[in-house]
């Protein structure tokens, strides 16, 4: 299941229900069985915070995945940084939702054992985000 949470900005995630669907075909397209997936929205001051904390990293990033996953059933927290989804989205000229989406999507690929650290694995990573999204629209 996917749920929704907040850290210290509103989760603005429109059709909750809807993504959460999707997001389980996501899922479930890569062999996998959804758990427990929950996507926290946060600052980015927070998300820094968190970076720091975890991972030794002191920049700003989108979104830090928490894996959980046990097997094939995937379960794990986004943190993402509303701020930063606002800002790339303007960046990128496209809708804050839109950017969000891409976003989550990243975050799930991530607990279903995509990686992104070399070029090639953030090529096939890219590919299959553009691949999820493209279904948002067509199958919910």
């Amino acid at each position: 299941m996917i749920f929704f949470r907040e850290a210290d900005v509103n989760c603005s995630v429109l059709s909750k229900k809807k993504v959460g669907r999707w997001l389980k075909t996501v899922v479930e397209s890569h062999k996998k069985q959804l758990g427990e997936v929950c996507v926290v929205s946060c600052s980015d001051e927070h998300l820094l915070e968190i970076n720091k904390i975890h991972l030794n990293h002191d920049c700003y990033t989108d979104i830090i995945s928490f894996d959980y996953t046990e097997g094939d059933v995937v379960s794990g927290d986004l943190m993402i940084s509303f701020d930063r989804v606002r800002e790339n989205a303007i960046e990128n000229g496209i809708g804050f939702q839109d950017e969000l989406r891409r976003v989550m999507v990243h975050g799930c690929l991530h607990l279903c054992g995509f990686n992104d650290k070399t070029n090639v694995e953030a090529l096939k990573m890219r590919k299959e985000e553009n691949k999820a999204l493209e279904k948002f629209h067509v199958e919910l």
